[in-house]
């Protein structure tokens, strides 16, 4: 079977069109899967993305970057290569690459979820031969809640902290994650407010058009407000640093799929932890990848190995292919860097 991709020290390699696919260095052309730090290089020749991808990777790069979009399902053809972008579910814009050269069609997932989401287009499978697909949470152990059940959690927990005279810390990733978890906020239940990093990118989806509550940039607050009745969306770099002090008595909680694991709780020395992730749980992996199709799989960050044996047990050509993606991560660190050096969001 022919090999359309190939890993490089820039990473995934296109050689039949001359482009990469969310490379982890400055490359002539990158086909970006969605803006998160990991899978986005600094200074690339072109980018490709989605048309609601747009808005929050022109956050992300400098504002002379040329970025093209593509709406979903739309095909450009690179140096004869047809190439197209499809919804992954994952954060707004997110995409699987599907490309196609000589009757062979692969797609890169990037990283996904098939769990419905109100601020992104719901994941669709693609049919191919050969599946890139990442692993973050790539253990039978990993099984997601219902997230009606997780949002009203964190309202409920809101609410005692409102009758505790606490305010309520919740810590998330600011690109995606946080702009889920603002979607199943009860907004009637008190004021929210935003860290810099989390209020930059919440523009973003603002600005693509996806609807959510109303949201306050903290940093335009005064010092000495009441805040025992809010909310406060933050990343999670922002746990313990001075920048907390100005709430007073607080309650913290972080919103990961690393929650679900009891000791991460222990570990994060939270006061609460809410498995809620954008990347997909086993059940969802083994049918995402069930529903492509694909007689070969490649399998990236996350839990590869188990997953690579999982498959090949089962019959499938699977291979572990080591890149620098790094799943549910703390690109907070990035944000909040960038946050302090925008004056606009402190």
């Amino acid at each position: 079977m022919a090999t359309l991709l190939r890993l490089t020290d820039h990473g995934l390699y296109c050689e039949a069109g001359d482009f990469h696919v969310d490379p982890w260095g400055a490359v002539p052309r990158a086909v970006v899967t969605h803006a998160h730090g990991d899978h986005v290089a600094w200074g690339c020749g072109s980018y490709l993305t989605t048309t609601s991808g747009l808005p929050p990777l022109r956050a992300r790069l400098d504002r002379d970057a040329r970025i093209r979009a593509l709406a979903y399902g739309e095909a450009i053809v690179i140096n004869g290569v047809r190439v197209s972008l499809h919804p992954a579910g994952h954060i707004l814009g997110s995409a699987q690459v599907r490309m196609e050269y000589q009757g062979e069609v692969w797609v890169v997932s990037g990283d996904y979820k098939i769990d419905p989401d109100p601020t992104c287009a719901a994941f669709e499978p693609v049919r191919c031969h050969t599946f890139v697909t990442e692993s973050t949470f790539g253990l039978p152990i990993y099984r997601w809640p219902p997230q009606q059940e997780v949002f009203a959690e964190i309202n409920a927990w809101w609410r005692a902290n409102q009758r505790a005279g606490k305010a309520t810390l919740l810590f998330a990733y600011a690109l995606g994650k946080a702009q889920r978890l603002l979607a199943g906020l009860d907004p009637s239940l008190g004021p929210i407010f935003t860290h810099g990093a989390v209020e930059r990118m919440t523009q973003a989806y603002l600005a693509a058009g996806v609807q959510l509550p109303l949201t306050t940039h903290a940093a335009t607050v005064e010092r000495g407000a009441d805040w025992s009745q809010a909310l406060v969306l933050a990343p999670p770099s922002a746990d313990g640093s001075p920048w907390t002090r100005r709430f007073g008595n607080q309650a913290t909680g972080f919103a990961s799929g690393w929650m679900l694991v009891r000791g991460a709780r222990r570990r994060g020395a939270l006061d609460r932890g809410f498995a809620l992730s954008d990347h997909v749980d086993w059940p969802g992996l083994m049918a995402a990848i069930d529903a492509t199709g694909a007689s070969r799989i490649w399998v990236t960050h996350g839990y590869s190995s188990v997953v690579v044996r999982w498959l090949r047990e089962r019959g499938l050509e699977a291979h572990l292919v080591q890149t620098r993606f790094e799943g549910e991560r703390d690109d907070e660190e990035r944000d909040a860097d960038a946050a302090v050096a925008s004056p606009e969001y402190p």
